[in-house]
């Protein structure tokens, strides 16, 4: 991860965004639909799709469409330099993956609103995927398949006479003998297969019944073969071959259900490392564990933990510690995580504190008994990090998002508003007790729809929580409510001055 310097100042060039493109943006004074709202974001590894979930459990798929059918290969020979060219996508095609349901046993609901999506390795041209609700994973295939029409074939004389005028069979293997000349009242159905084609999703596996509570996580393993799924006390580890067992590898469950002190709210496998693995808790730890020591992991080899000032707890400081969501860098050396206050960017070799942190929410510091009373203090935002590791970025209040520079003295800091207009706000000035599980992870059930606008102007209604940052390109996908907003980056032109 070391980076490109701009000149002497030891850090890369700050990047200046850009709209690029929307879909399912609604027309002013539009109602947005609750099972219209987008739950989750994820590109694959190639860069060439990205995938979406909504509340309503549907699945969209997109895909790239530049580098295809623009450019030749003879205007780029004769050019001294690359075209540049951001990622551009286009609407591929939509499914249903999850339908409400009700567990008749535990007398509750189940809702279709997908929790995550994860992208598998492809296979002979068709594209895999993970989804989930709060109970089920599906494992799902999307194949391109040639259109098949059904014609009328009227058996007449013409017909015998294309067989040799001789009594011929219909079909491959049929047993039917039609006559010379024909039957010119038979009309039979013929199966055509055509140039077209559609594609097709199917539902390849449904692996389901191995969570107690609400599902929070699922992530692929590196060896392509198992992938994880989390909830608050248990990760169970599965085969993507074989549905009906799983593996609980981690379980935070205590004797006594009274003495609960923590639950699992984020888990990611290590991008290289098929044996490694990281959590986080709602206390603000990340654990990571080696499989290789034991088959029910209940031991860390390394655990990730900032101590607190002296002085500095208060009746919030363990619910705001409480990470939402953590991301391993591309090389997986770092970890990424996220705290309703900040950003925090982890070494794997340094335990003690974390390399950097990012302050996101500090303006709303002295609004924290407010965002309790109406529950946006439970929001859970999400996290990325660039592909070559040196930005990070995540969601805020307002529709607006934030990019950080991660590289070592690097200050750069851009506030961004999830619109056709990502710059027309202007940026927030950065700054460098024993519960129940209903009360830990009650974020899941509660949220902040009713709350207004306060007279900081932060709109506690439009909140996003949802991105994810290109694999090989500085290109943002943002969610706001049932929008998806395009963003990419070219370097500030200022900083080229600069060198």
């Amino acid at each position: 991860m070391t980076p490109p310097v701009n000149g002497d100042l030891g850090f890369p060039s700050p990047l200046q965004w850009k709209f690029s493109q929307v879909f399912g943006e609604r027309a002013a004074g539009e109602e947005v639909q609750e099972v219209d709202i987008i739950s989750a974001i994820e590109f694959d590894k190639s860069g060439e799709h990205l995938a979406t979930g909504d509340r309503g459990g549907r699945v969209v798929l997109f895909e790239k469409t530049d580098g295809k059918d623009f450019t030749f290969r003879k205007e780029l020979e004769k050019t001294d330099y690359s075209i540049p060219r951001h990622p551009e996508f286009r609407y591929k095609t939509e499914f249903q993956s999850h339908e409400p349901e009700f567990d008749y046993l535990k007398s509750l609901e189940i809702e279709e609103k997908i929790n995550k999506v994860r992208w598998c390795q492809t296979s002979n041209g068709a594209l895999f995927l993970l989804s989930t609700n709060d109970k089920t994973v599906k494992y799902w295939k999307v194949q391109e398949k040639k259109i098949k029409k059904v014609a009328e074939v009227n058996l007449d004389t013409s017909g015998a006479k294309s067989n040799g005028g001789l009594p011929g069979k219909i079909g491959a293997g049929s047993d039917f003998v039609f006559p010379p000349g024909g039957i010119p009242s038979l009309h039979l159905p013929v199966v055509i297969v055509g140039q077209e084609t559609n594609l097709v999703p199917r539902c390849r596996r449904v692996f389901a019944h191995a969570h107690d509570y609400h599902i929070n996580s699922i992530a692929n393993n590196s060896d392509g073969e198992t992938f994880i799924s989390a909830d608050d006390l248990r990760i169970n580890l599965w085969n993507l071959e074989i549905s009906n067992q799983s593996f609980n590898i981690v379980d935070v469950k205590p004797v006594n259900m009274e003495d609960l002190t923590e639950v699992i709210t984020s888990a990611e496998f290590h991008p290289t490392h098929c044996h490694t693995l990281a959590y986080s808790s709602s206390k603000g730890t990340i654990r990571l564990i080696d499989m290789r020591q034991s088959a029910l992991c209940d031991s860390h080899a390394k655990i990730f933990e900032e101590n607190d000032t002296p002085g500095s707890r208060s009746f919030f400081t363990e619910i705001i510690a409480s990470i939402s969501d953590i991301k391993f860098g591309r090389d997986g050396r770092y970890i990424l995580s996220r705290d309703y206050m900040t950003l925090k960017l982890w070494d794997l070799n340094m335990e003690a504190s974390p390399v950097a942190t990012f302050q996101v929410h500090e303006h709303l510091r002295p609004k924290l008994c407010d965002l309790y009373e109406n529950d946006s203090i439970f929001d859970k935002f999400e996290c990325c990090l660039s592909g070559d590791g040196l930005r990070v970025a995540t969601g805020s209040y307002s529709n607006l998002f934030r990019v950080f520079g991660s590289a070592p003295g690097s200050n750069e800091a851009t506030t961004l508003e999830a619109s056709k207009n990502p710059i027309r706000r202007q940026p927030q000035t950065p700054t460098r007790s024993l519960r129940s599980l209903t009360s830990l992870s009650r974020s899941r059930r509660r949220g902040s729809e009713n709350m207004g606008i306060d007279a900081g102007g932060n709109d506690f209604s439009t909140k996003l929580l949802h991105l994810a940052w290109h694999p090989t390109s500085n290109v943002l996908a943002c969610a706001a409510a049932n929008s998806l907003y395009m963003y990419y980056a070219e370097e500030n032109p200022q900083s080229e001055h600069q060198k």
